[in-house]
């Protein structure tokens, strides 16, 4: 199973270093090996055309990898929400402390956060049994708008902050200065996928398909 992704780019690091040359040899290294089956976990919006460096070697990561193992499996999860994760906590953190929370945008863009524990399940069972897809999309049950989630985390924590909007070209350049941080607290990158809708496309194979139920980003709000 492939994980490895990137956020920022250093030296020799680069997104098409990691996700496109590293994602094929580790699958051509498989193929070597006579595995049946290899899992490239991706991500929902992966797209070889996109105009975004990240989000385009992440469409291209995939698209080397079936090159090189063609049995290999395709995991895409939208954004993942578990205990001490990056999305879910530290958000949780910022609508508690701030009583004026900036948005990306205008909050209108469409999430559907999923249990790392469920896509944990699903590629454990696409392992272990011959999968009928070749892509899994992999989503919570609910969509949210940005907004609406920040307002449920937000009541969650018994809070209710001013969500600003905040457009998103300041946020570019609010990521490009965090960068030169040794541990950065927000990339351009991520800002480029917080434009884009997060959720799955109703005609993509996912937990339906693998037999799961997803848990609700209740389950960890209500802890």
């Amino acid at each position: 199973m492939n994980t490895v992704s990137l956020y920022v780019e250093r030296g020799k690091d680069t997104f098409h270093a990691v996700h496109v040359e590293a994602a094929k040899r580790i699958a051509v290294l498989a193929r070597q090996a006579g595995a049946e089956t290899l899992v490239h976990i991706s991500g929902i919006g992966a797209n070889a055309g996109s105009a975004s460096p990240y989000i385009r070697s992440r469409g291209e990561g995939e698209a080397a990898v079936l090159d090189a193992l063609p049995s290999a499996k395709l995991v895409r999860p939208a954004v993942m929400f578990g205990p001490g994760d990056a999305f879910l906590t530290p958000l949780l953190a910022m609508l508690r402390r701030l009583p004026i929370f900036p948005m990306f945008g205008s909050g209108a863009t469409r999430l559907q956060p999923v249990y790392v524990e469920d896509v944990a399940e699903a590629v454990v069972r696409i392992l272990r049994a011959p999968a009928t897809s070749q892509l899994y999309e992999l989503a919570g049950p609910r969509v949210y708008t940005y907004q609406e989630l920040l307002r449920a985390i937000a009541a969650s924590a018994g809070t209710k902050p001013f969500l600003v909007p905040f457009p998103f070209s300041l946020w570019h350049v609010i990521g490009y200065v965090a960068e030169a941080l040794p541990s950065p607290p927000l990339t351009r990158n991520q800002v480029e996928l917080m434009g884009e809708d997060n959720i799955s496309k109703p005609d993509a194979s996912g937990f339906e398909a693998l037999q799961i139920s997803p848990q609700p980003i209740d389950i960890m709000l209500s802890g």
